[in-house]
């Protein structure tokens, strides 16, 4: 039977941050399946051969050639490096129809902060700060596009009621103290001492509120552009690499025995495979694209099931003044101005 052309999907110009490995990965593979064009930007040269690499083994299609899908560098750590790919990206001149804010990073088990290009904590400076920047940048792009929209990666843990929530030191932003010294900030509410478990999920947290601050702005000047948070569950990588690249090695076998528990025994958690699905929907459909701004959550209905539904933020994530305050101080830390250009489409 001769398939009805009018009745597929349209391709889409996506860029997904965090598509070396993990959830992100596997959202690319599917994309790239349904012939979707990609922008795949890579912390490195060596990361972002890799990626395509393998993309071209895993889909059986090519990756170089027919200006489908392109890796360009981008280190979400280093402000300079945003502004770089965003500037070429610019430069280019092509719409962006969906943009996935994706990567992130977690560095379990140790009892110092490291520190982006910047100086600013190196889970802030990637999860949050570098976001906030490519999208700013990016937003006249996105303006252009056909039905667009911004995706983000949160976590359940954003919320401090939720069960990985509870586990461990809340999250919590306080007055953004710690944002507000500028670079050499350990956490973002400015109480010492450093913790590497609060630090990820304050980043979470500050990603459910800038998804929500930015659909505000987009909202006062009548955009297009919608909005989408989600957390993707509890999802275990079964390699060391991309999400985990920074832990710390002596806690390899705490971490193992974790999943081992976890993922394999108990099946609580979601495998990098269905949330890479989940994360593809989410970029694609239609359906997910009629609000302003929804958040999406798929939570444990029981062993090795999952019920992905939309559901409400946190208590804090739904403070107005404290996600309009969060953008402002941000946006000051990666040197742009808070309030979004009248005219972005004029500028593309």
């Amino acid at each position: 039977m001769t398939k009805d052309l009018s009745l597929q999907p349209p391709k889409q110009r996506i860029m997904l941050t965090g598509a070396s490995s993990g959830i992100g990965y596997q959202a690319a593979v599917r994309l790239h399946r349904a012939g979707h064009c990609l922008i795949l930007p890579c912390r490195d040269y060596p990361t972002a051969t890799a990626t395509l690499n393998r993309l071209e083994e895993d889909t059986a299609q090519a990756c170089s050639g027919d200006n489908t899908i392109s890796a360009p560098i981008m280190d979400l750590s280093d402000l300079s490096s945003v502004k770089h790919c965003s500037d070429q990206l610019l430069s280019n001149g092509k719409p962006i129809d969906t943009l996935i804010l994706n990567a992130g990073l977690q560095y379990t088990g140790d009892a110092k902060a490291k520190r982006s290009a910047q100086g600013y904590e190196l889970t802030i400076a990637v999860n949050h700060l570098g976001h906030q920047a490519l999208t700013q940048r990016l937003l006249p792009l996105l303006e252009a596009g056909t039905h667009p929209r911004v995706v983000v990666t949160a976590s359940e843990v954003h919320n401090s009621q939720s069960p990985g929530g509870r586990f461990g030191k809340p999250a919590g932003l306080g007055v953004l103290a710690g944002l507000k010294t500028g670079a050499g900030f350990e956490m973002v509410d400015g109480i010492a001492p450093f913790n590497a478990d609060k630090a990820y999920k304050d980043s979470k947290l500050c990603n459910v509120l800038f998804a929500r601050e930015l659909a505000r702005r987009l909202s006062l000047r009548a955009s297009d552009i919608s909005v989408l948070a989600w957390a993707p569950g509890l999802v275990i990588p079964r390699s060391k690499g991309g999400f985990f690249r920074y832990s710390r090695v002596n806690n390899e076998w705490g971490q193992r025995l974790f999943a081992l528990v976890v993922r394999d025994l108990l099946r609580l958690s979601e495998s990098v495979d269905n949330a890479g699905y989940l994360l593809m929907r989410l970029a694609t459909e239609q359906a997910f694209n009629s609000a302003r701004f929804s958040y999406h959550s798929n939570s444990l209905n029981g062993p090795g099931h999952h019920l992905f539904e939309e559901a409400n933020v946190s208590v804090e994530a739904q403070d107005n003044s404290l996600a309009m305050s969060l953008w402002e101080q941000s946006a000051a830390l990666i040197g742009l101005p808070a309030e979004l250009p009248p005219d972005s489409v004029s500028q593309c």
